[in-house]
């Protein structure tokens, strides 16, 4: 069986629920709540990380302006859909939050050495951490990029927009320690993806070999020459067995995320891919 379609713009329900937040927050920053005491309120800064603990979370559902919202969601719709079924919705949430508080973490790292760190906004952390593990998952994508009249791949886009990040602090821009913060997404992102992962190949060494070997059926031999059993494999010829179990799986699969599967259920949908590509 295939990897979920990778496919844009096509929103899943918490990249929908992402972006309906962030814009009515946005909304709701320049119509009602604003001022600059909002801002100072749930942005977040190293210098005021333990009197104001909520920061950690809301600085990334505030925007500094529109063209950074657009921006930042705009990645979320490209990359975001994908990573979402494949990953299972609770699972892609919690990703999300996590490469956000990438941010943070960083920028608490570098006010050890730059003291001068301004407070900052914006879900740059969380998407990035988003598309890294889009390129992560599909290698080998690509996505047309506006003017480019060709396609750009995926790992290259996301180079370009880690590199993004460096160039304030190099031209020595205010706020280019903040800029630099954003990629603890990709940092956390990146460790969480890969200790998955690693979690994942010991499990799948770890299951009971009687679970994954193919059933035997001993015949004892009634000869007087005494001959030992012998085996014999015992399969099922039975179509409908195998789609029921593949039926089975997708049902698991559509209601629980990708990440739910057991390494047995994972070699099967392989098995089973192998022999469509084969037919």
């Amino acid at each position: 069986m295939p990897s979920p379609s990778p496919s844009p713009f096509h929103p899943t329900p918490w990249v929908r629920r992402l972006v309906a937040v962030n814009a009515a927050v946005y909304v709701l920053a320049v119509t009602v709540f604003f001022g600059r005491w909002f801002e100072q309120a749930v942005a977040f800064t190293p210098a005021g990380a333990a009197a104001h603990p909520w920061t950690f979370i809301t600085y990334m559902f505030v925007h500094g302006g529109l063209l950074h919202l657009a921006v930042t969601m705009l990645i979320l719709l490209m990359f975001g859909p994908g990573v979402e079924r494949r990953m299972g919705g609770a699972a892609f949430l919690r990703y999300y939050i996590l490469c956000g508080l990438g941010g943070p973490v960083a920028a608490l790292g570098m006010s050890l050495f730059a003291p001068d760190v301004v407070p900052f906004v914006g879900a740059s952390a969380a998407v990035f951490g988003v598309a890294l593990a889009f390129a992560l998952y599909w290698p080998r994508a690509c996505v047309f990029v506006f003017p480019l009249p060709w396609p750009v791949s995926v790992k290259v886009l996301v180079a370009v927009l880690a590199a993004m990040s460096l160039v304030p602090l190099v031209f020595g821009a205010q706020g280019g320690a903040a800029h630099l913060a954003h990629l603890g997404g990709f940092v956390l992102g990146y460790a969480y993806l890969k200790g998955s992962d690693l979690v994942e190949r010991r499990t799948h060494v770890a299951v009971a070999p009687e679970r994954e070997a193919p059933v035997l059926v001993a015949h004892q031999s009634g000869t007087a020459s005494g001959d030992g059993p012998t085996e014999t494999p015992r399969r099922s010829d039975s179509r409908d067995e195998v789609a029921r179990e593949m039926d089975r799986v997708l049902d698991k699969i559509s209601r629980q995320g990708l990440s739910s599967l057991t390494a047995a259920e994972r070699r099967f949908l392989d098995e089973m891919s192998r022999q469509m590509r084969q037919e």
